[in-house]
């Protein structure tokens, strides 16, 4: 198993992306940690992992606060003794017009979508580099390569925000064998899409820009989150990669 005893950290792991990518490292030996602001959900998804034989462990977190991030990181290193992969995939997202997008929710989105992934990023570099380096996988989006247009402002300047921290970090964190990357969905098939693409005409959008003519899987982001995560990408850092049926390449 490609991450047998290795010790990783999800964050928005309560339920889709975030819930299978968790399982996808459990399945093969990984020790998970299940980070989320709501609870019940990491409880959910770690007990199954764990009844299909499997290590996981739900941990609270709101990735906007920088206390919770250090007592995470600390409770991790605390148990495990080192934290090998972490995956920054906790995101929020508002749909509203540009001339109508509320303040407020554009600075919600900002907290969740950057300021958590800058201190994910943060905490976990200074947790890898104690023990010899490690793996960080950032879940950015298309919109973070793209102007999409059916995709709100705000998140495409919350996504694009991420892109660019990974390569600066994947750069400047090099030399203490950090590698970090980033993985770009279109539009993934989870609950939370699945009600809003209960209107055929939004469905038919989305269908109709991706070459490949289906919505990605979140079991298509989890392969590319391990495969980023593995060894068999060790000379792989500042990645952007798409997962998005060729949507970006159209």
């Amino acid at each position: 198993m490609r991450f047998s005893n290795a010790v990783v950290m999800v964050t928005g792991a309560g339920r889709g992306i975030g819930a299978e990518v968790a399982r996808a490292f459990a399945q093969e030996g990984g020790v998970v940690y299940l980070a989320d602001v709501e609870e019940s959900g990491c409880q959910q998804v770690s007990a199954a992992v764990r009844a299909a034989g499997g290590q996981a462990h739900p941990l609270r977190l709101d990735v906007s606060s920088e206390h919770e991030w250090m007592a995470g990181v600390d409770r991790v290193l605390a148990e495990q003794g080192k934290l090998d992969v972490l995956v920054n995939n906790a995101g929020i997202n508002v749909r509203a017009p540009l001339e109508e997008f509320p303040v407020e929710d554009f600075d919600r989105m900002m907290a969740v979508n950057v300021r958590g992934v800058f201190l994910g990023l943060k905490h976990g570099v200074r947790a890898m580099r104690r023990f010899g380096g490690g793996s960080i996988v950032n879940i950015s989006s298309i919109a973070g390569l793209i102007g999409h247009r059916y995709t709100p402002i705000p998140y495409i300047a919350t996504k694009g925000a991420v892109t660019l921290m990974t390569k600066g970090v994947a750069v400047q964190c090099a030399p203490f064998r950090v590698r970090v990357n980033s993985v770009h969905p279109s539009t993934v098939e989870t609950e939370l899409v699945a009600e809003m693409l209960k209107d055929p005409e939004k469905r038919a959008q989305r269908l109709n820009e991706i070459p490949m003519g289906r919505l990605a899987t979140v079991e298509d982001v989890a392969r590319a989150v391990l495969f980023l995560a593995s060894s068999d990408a060790a000379f792989l850092t500042g990645v952007c990669l798409p997962v998005d049926g060729g949507l970006t390449a159209s």
